[in-house]
């Protein structure tokens, strides 16, 4: 049976629900810490906080022996891809408009599925391309940004998408072969290098202050929660599967913002979030028919 006969999409989806609240937690965190920290300085501490995590819960549960250095090469590609479109993301966040950052942020499920044949050997089906399509212009109906005007955060907030393309692919081949406690070690220890070179590279490294400490810490932990319920939907499913759910964060983003700030509520937001949802439903729904039909007595 070959490795996407075992694929588990219903599974997948499901953490990757859990990785869109946590990802969506983590964008709250970082925008309330960036008045007194930069993008590499919160980067630093969220990872140093993680290495403690990690090291804690692999240990609790006996998972320690699952860390590896066989693979440092791709860890570090993983996490060089990773940490550039987080800092690119950031860094966009206060040069344009969220929306426009967000609505860039999401043509990453579009590179993954032109770069997932490639790097992955997944089946670029035309059902697949229609759902990037999908969630994508679902994203741009509830995000609704304005290109007029060609700014460096729109080159900036572009670059992040390519780099969490990248995360994602890289992550996909190493969960073919690393654990997670291994994928999520290196995760943290290799972003906090990268996290103490670009943040003391001026001389200056700035200490959170006590009110903003608890936000630190909720970005530390609701990003490595993030990227343990994404790599473990990756590790379920293909790529191509696993990433356009993604797109379901936009409109979560956007309840939050009426649940919480008293936002209002815009048909757009609506309209978007069902063409998301519904573009995944199909996908997950043929991916599940095509794993019936594989495992069928008939074939």
């Amino acid at each position: 049976m070959s490795a996407s006969d075992t694929s588990q999409p219903l599974k997948a989806a499901f953490w990757m629900v859990g990785a869109i609240v946590s990802f969506s937690a983590m964008a709250i965190g970082g925008r309330a810490v960036a008045a007194e920290l930069d993008t590499f300085e919160l980067m630093m501490y969220r990872s140093f906080i993680g290495i403690a995590l990690v090291l804690g819960f692999a240990s609790y549960f006996g998972t320690l022996g699952d860390i590896s250095r066989a693979r440092l090469g791709l860890h570090a590609l993983r996490n060089l891809s990773h940490f550039a479109g987080q800092n690119l993301w950031f860094a966009a966040l206060t040069m344009i408009p969220l929306a426009q950052v967000v609505a860039l942020e999401f043509t990453s499920p579009i590179w993954i599925a032109l770069l997932a044949p490639i790097f992955l050997a997944e089946k670029l089906t035309l059902l697949r391309i229609l759902v990037a399509i999908m969630g994508f212009a679902g994203a741009m109906i509830v995000a609704r940004p304005d290109f007029s005007a060609i700014e460096p955060g729109i080159a900036l907030a572009a670059g992040a998408a390519i780099g969490f393309a990248g995360s994602a692919i890289f992550t996909k081949i190493l969960t073919r072969h690393e654990r997670i406690t291994s994928i999520l070690f290196w995760l943290t220890v290799m972003q906090a290098v990268f996290g103490v070179v670009c943040s003391a590279y001026d001389g200056d490294v700035a200490v959170p202050s006590m009110a903003v400490a608890p936000w630190v810490l909720l970005v530390a932990v609701t990003g490595l929660a993030a990227h343990f319920c994404l790599t473990t939907a990756l590790a379920n499913a293909p790529a191509t599967i696993v990433m356009p759910l993604d797109f379901a964060r936009l409109p979560v983003l956007a309840f939050i913002g009426v649940w919480v700030y008293a936002e209002p509520l815009e048909w757009q937001v609506i309209l978007g979030a069902a063409i998301i949802f519904g573009a995944n439903y199909v996908n997950i729904a043929a991916e599940n028919r095509r794993l019936r039909h594989a495992t069928s007595p008939e074939t």
